[in-house]
């Protein structure tokens, strides 16, 4: 099942049991994906199951940042909201990854790129972000990176 058809059900089911937190959420993901689907000439074609993930990374890294900013400026009210919002949209995400299987993961990775300074970064952070895709945010996967070539 498409994510499209997915999150037009699950906006059903939201409206259903009145969950308006549910509902502001999966109504951003369907605009983001109705937004991929018309721009770039290509009307109405389907999404592939990469960029429908990389529709959701987004969505949940900008309410992280706005999370973070929300924070900062002592507003624990729109922290609050962004924080629903993001726990909405990372159930359509696969499992994150914890910091001890990202290293591992990470490590197997500079092995096979035979990485052994910061000058091979490049080469490193594009293997891992085509092969952690959806199961590791960039920030993450970048730090861990540092932290293996240090």
């Amino acid at each position: 099942m498409s994510l499209e058809t997915n999150i037009n059900d699950e906006i059903k089911k939201a409206m259903l049991a009145k969950d308006q937190v549910s509902l502001r959420a999966l109504r951003a993901v369907k605009s983001a994906i109705q937004l991929a689907k018309t721009s770039d000439g290509a009307a109405g074609a389907e999404l592939t199951d990469a960029q429908e993930l990389q529709i959701l990374q987004k969505l949940v890294k900008t309410r992280k940042d706005s999370l973070d900013i929300y924070k900062q400026q002592n507003r624990p009210d729109l922290a609050e909201k962004e924080q629903e919002e993001v726990a909405v949209i990372e159930r359509f995400l696969p499992k994150q990854m914890d910091a001890e299987e990202l290293k591992a993961e990470i490590q197997k990775i500079l092995t096979e790129t035979g990485a052994t300074s910061m000058k091979d970064m490049g080469k490193v952070m594009g293997a891992a972000n085509a092969r952690l895709a959806g199961r590791a945010d960039g920030r993450s996967i970048s730090e861990t990176v540092k932290a293996l070539l240090s």
